[in-house]
């Protein structure tokens, strides 16, 4: 692996028009009530948080698509592509999980020919491992939270309106990596430290 490469997770996550119901505060004898029109219209969104491997201070950075529909690894490899003009020029380890499209033949032969990303998997069963698990739930726990729009669009907007306020936030991208309990750069020793 590179040891001077962004580390980058990606991950998927799905929104509709069916509302993300979470509690919330009301007058006393006013129960809120959701409204909504019951539509299975869908998006999908990928996030990738990316993390320098050596230089923090680099801080991290986010990327975001957004498209109507599902995944898959003609439209994931578009993802890439487009990741790859946000890293321009810059090595990649791409961390992901075990979803048949991350892993798929196609997709395999298209990472090959890239000199700039080397895929890497997350081991089965561990969501936990990745920190845009957290960047969804805070999404949702937010600018999603009781949404219930009539278009599509309006998710859309909510769901940028998030990944703005998180773009505009340089400590959360760092807290949603320390949940995860991994580090990405080591510690300096203790000969080293910036601190003395």
């Amino acid at each position: 692996m590179n040891t001077r490469a962004w580390i980058v997770f990606l991950d998927e996550s799905g929104v509709s028009l069916l509302p993300q119901i979470r509690r919330t505060y009301a007058p006393r004898g006013r129960t809120p009530l959701l409204r909504h029109r019951l539509n299975w219209k869908r998006a999908s969104m990928a996030g990738a948080l990316g993390y320098h491997s050596t230089d923090p201070e680099r801080g991290a950075r986010l990327c975001f698509h957004l498209k109507p529909g599902s995944y898959d690894t003609t439209a994931l490899i578009e993802v890439l592509e487009q990741m790859k003009a946000f890293y321009r020029g810059e090595q990649v380890v791409l961390v992901w999980d075990g979803l048949s499209a991350h892993w798929s033949r196609a997709m395999r032969a298209w990472a090959a020919e890239q000199d700039w990303l080397t895929l890497e998997r997350l081991p089965a069963y561990a969501p936990e491992l990745n920190p845009v698990e957290l960047l969804w739930s805070s999404l949702k726990k937010r600018e999603l939270a009781n949404l219930a729009g009539d278009h599509l669009a309006d998710v859309a907007d909510a769901t940028e309106q998030g990944i703005h306020r998180v773009n505009t936030n340089p400590q959360l991208p760092w807290s949603f990596l320390a949940h995860t309990g991994l580090t990405i750069h080591p510690p300096h020793p203790p000969n080293l430290r910036k601190d003395q």
